[in-house]
């Protein structure tokens, strides 16, 4: 009987990982240092899905499956789980919060009710497996996500229970706050204190995070645009060097700066 494609690529990734014959960078990594490709692939499949290229979202899509197997069978090696009861511990939960399709087969309902049930159905589940294990209401899970979601989703649970600002204009006050506290650890002839500057921008960036909540706006994608324009000028700024035959490595900051606000002015003139 011939193998899937799945099939196959499971005896690749446990070939790979064999304790005799398997690749040595591969037998080195735990779920800890995998952890990093899990997100790059990830960041790298959105990056394909914006493109709209779907043979570049074939191959990204493919690398994130392979992060997925080689920590299902890491954790194979040590007796704590497999794909197969990730697919199965998958397929439990897809039925359960789909009654709709697999209980009580109800075509008409809408998909904004289906995402109300299945954060209804999320809720209860959550609240059987905390019940008895402590009084916390925002629970550490909100950190399961990147740092400025997780910041929102914290600023969400706050605003549930009143715990929040009243609107934009007061989180703006407090970013202003925070930002003279980071400059006040940043004063010059001061001996800077990596620590209390760590712990500064950490606060300004959360409050960045839930002005953007009050804003509506989803501070990932504000950030991701800005790198984006980023990249997009400083391109056009290197085309431009590269018409008038200078070269960027030979040219001071003040130089480079002549070349990147034509940049800036192009763009702002398409």
């Amino acid at each position: 009987m011939n193998k899937s494609q799945f099939e196959k690529l499971k005896d690749v990734i446990r070939d790979l990982l064999h304790p005799q014959h398997g690749c040595p960078w591969d037998l080195k990594q735990t779920h800890e240092t995998l952890l990093k490709y899990l997100l790059e692939e990830s960041y790298e499949f959105i990056e394909a899905v914006e493109k709209k290229d779907s043979k570049l979202m074939e191959e990204e899509i493919g690398d994130v499956l392979l992060q997925v197997l080689l920590h299902s069978e890491i954790a194979s090696r040590k007796g704590a789980f497999d794909i197969e009861s990730v697919s199965a511990r998958l397929c439990e939960k897809l039925i359960r919060r789909h009654p709709h399709v697999f209980e009580n087969k109800d075509s008409s309902i809408s998909a904004e009710q289906v995402l109300i049930n299945w954060e209804k159905i999320k809720r209860e589940e959550k609240a059987l497996e905390l019940e008895g294990k402590g009084h916390h209401r925002i629970k550490s899970s909100v950190l399961n996500a990147p740092p400025l979601a997780s910041a929102v989703k914290i600023g969400l649970k706050t605003n549930e229970i009143k715990f929040d600002w009243e609107d934009y204009s007061q989180v703006v006050y407090k970013v202003e706050e925070e930002w003279q506290e980071l400059k006040e650890e940043l004063t010059p002839n001061r001996d800077l204190n990596q620590s209390a500057v760590f712990e500064e921008l950490g606060d300004l960036l959360f409050s960045i995070a839930q002005l953007a909540r009050h804003l509506k706006l989803d501070p990932d994608k504000a950030l991701q645009a800005a790198n984006k324009k980023f990249l997009r000028r400083f391109h056009s700024m290197e085309d431009i060097m590269l018409d008038k035959g200078v070269k960027l490595e030979e040219m001071n900051q003040s130089q480079m700066d002549i070349y990147w606000n034509q940049a800036k002015l192009i763009e702002k003139q398409k």
